[in-house]
This record gives C-alpha cells, structure tokens and sequence, in this order.
C-alpha cells in the first residue's frame, strides 16, 4: 500500500494476517455489496479515495461501481448538505467482521466523526450485503437494514448490479419500483461527475 495513502496509517487492523488466514479458511471468494455516502467536504473526491482504498485492500477486487447519486439527507438534523452516494460491488476473501474493519479504517482515514446520530459525515462506509451470511449482530447487521426502503441505497445498487436481489426482500429492481423508480425521494443520477477504477 501506498504511504500517500490516507488509510496506510499504523492500524490494530491487521489487514495481512488476516487476509492470510482468510485465504486459509474460505473456499473461495465471495460477492459483497458496499455502499458509500459523503455529504461533507469534497465528496466526490472522498468516494473516489475511497473507491481506491477498498481496490488496495487484499484480498479484495471490485467488480463494479455504480454511477454517483445525489439525495437530500434521511433523518438525523435538519439543514444538512446533500450526500453524494455510490455502491460498490467486490469479490473478497476477507469475512464480514474484517471487511467491516476495512471499511471503517477507511471512514476514519477520511476523518469520520461519529458524534450525532444520522448527522452529517465525510464518509460512511456500509456493508449492505454479503453472499451467503445474514446476521443479527448489533455492530453488523446483513443485510443492512432498512436498505429495502431507501431508493439512494437500491438506484445505485441496481446500476452496478442490475442482476442484484437483497436476501429477504427480493430484486433490487423491484423493490425500487416499489419506491417510485430510479428518482423517487429525491434521488438525482449526477451522470455530470462519475468514479473511476484504479488501473
């Protein structure tokens, strides 16, 4: 990893020995499903970073990323900037609790701030669905909740998985119809601005 990476910070996330020892106990790779949020700061530059930082993770390759979506803010205070969201759809070896390490290493490399609930952020960093796994444990839900009911989370899922069916609750294609379509709550498609694979 890059020093000039913000995530390459000395870490307790030990993401080599882990990824190792993934490689030990998983038959094969899996497909996961992350969606990413910024409404802070430059927020396309911060989901680009971290677009580059899962895709410099081990043990980790992104299949897809979707177009940018721009909403209104859901819940928490009133007044908040608009959030620019994405989804990015991977293959990794690593299980649910360290993909969900990774990802809130990289939150925090990008200075998330977790002080009020729903409130503004420079990134977050949610796992909405990982092959094979449901769970119930409090610090990683699967699927994530309240997904199903969110078209910024289902429209840019359905662009870089048009295939994709959320466990429980059926395609993602029809659940966001059942919203309104593609644009329902507000939701924009920002096809002006766009995210990029590393080469």
């Amino acid at each position: 990893m890059s020093t000039s990476d913000p995530t390459a910070s000395p870490s307790t996330f030990d993401l080599e020995r882990r990824v190792d020892s993934a490689d030990t106990t998983l038959h094969g790779q899996r497909c996961a499903v992350i969606a990413l949020g910024s409404n802070l700061g430059n927020r396309l530059d911060t989901l680009q970073g971290a677009v580059d930082a899962l895709a410099d993770t081990p043990g980790l390759r992104i299949k897809a990323v979707s177009a940018v979506y721009e909403t209104e803010a859901v819940g928490g205070p009133d007044e908040q900037p608009n959030y620019y969201n994405a989804v990015v759809v991977l293959r990794t070896s690593l299980p649910p609790h360290d993909l969900l390490e990774r990802g809130n290493a990289i939150e925090d490399a990008f200075g998330r701030v977790r002080t009020v609930r729903w409130g503004p952020r420079t990134l977050d960093v949610d796992i909405l669905a990982y092959e094979g796994v449901t769970s119930d444990d409090p610090q990683l839900l699967l699927p994530h909740p309240r997904s199903h009911e969110r078209a910024f989370v289902l429209a840019p899922w359905l662009d870089a998985q048009p295939e994709a069916e959320l466990p429980g609750h059926g395609r993602v294609g029809a659940l966001l119809d059942a919203l309104g379509g593609a644009d329902a709550q507000g939701v924009r498609r920002r096809d002006d601005i766009r995210l990029t694979l590393p080469e």
